[in-house]
């Protein structure tokens, strides 16, 4: 599915870069150490091409059905797909077989469930390990103590490559709130690599109304959603 791009979401998609960019070097990193994921869960199949045709090439969908259903219709060819929330163990293989990116393996069982159908299908999709730092019940994730116990038995995955953590704030989290969290997801992360002699060199946290806060704690990527399509009509 190939659609025209529309002139307010090339806008939006240009004012959201300048300013992942402008967060970036304000943090005294470089901008092309953080990837923009558009999240497309918002819209249809035709508004997600026509942000792609924008210029983004990183989509990221919540519901694995959305996901199938989009990449089914848009294709895959010049387009890295993320599953950027909560996976049944069910539908994993299915993911597995699409997806380049997993950012959401929050228990055990899921993980060798993916690895055992990683290993079947010959794909290793990469896939963050999802960490709760907030304290919020209502999200997924291994927390911090739980994580840092649990990692020898995550690293027996053999057949899919273990990138790094994802968060999300709390949903009553302030700037201070959000970013505190954020820098505590960076600090597992270390934690981590220095306890078990590993890399993880990607943090997937932030969203449209506290990427700023991900980026100047590490963030090396955002999922944008809402603000890319504000005023955009089909």
């Amino acid at each position: 599915m190939r659609t025209s791009p529309n002139k307010r979401l090339v806008d939006n998609w240009l004012k959201t870069l300048a300013e992942v960019e402008d967060a970036a070097r304000a943090s005294g990193r470089e901008p092309e150490s953080v990837r923009v994921i558009g999240v497309s869960k918002y819209v249809d199949a035709e508004m997600t091409a026509a942000l792609r045709e924008a210029g983004c090439v990183d989509l990221g969908e919540s519901r694995p059905q959305q996901l199938m259903e989009k990449a089914s219709a848009i294709g895959r060819d010049d387009i890295t797909w993320h599953l950027i929330g909560h996976l049944q163990r069910n539908k994993s293989r299915r993911m597995v077989e699409l997806v380049d990116w997993i950012h959401s393996v929050d228990t055990l069982k899921l993980l060798h469930t993916i690895d055992s159908h990683a290993e079947q299908h010959g794909r290793a999709p990469k896939w963050r390990v999802e960490a709760n730092t907030s304290g919020d019940a209502e999200k997924h994730g291994f927390r911090p103590e739980e994580l840092l116990e649990a990692w020898p038995q995550i690293a027996e995955a053999k057949h899919v490559e273990i990138r790094g953590l994802m968060s999300m704030a709390g949903l009553e989290a302030g700037p201070e709130q959000a970013r505190a969290q954020f820098a505590a997801v960076r600090e597992l992360r270390n934690s981590l690599e220095q306890r078990y002699q590993i890399s993880l060199p990607e943090l997937s946290m932030g969203m449209s109304g506290d990427f700023r806060e991900a980026i100047a704690e590490g963030a090396t990527m955002v999922r944008i959603g809402s603000r890319l399509f504000d005023g955009v009509t089909a």
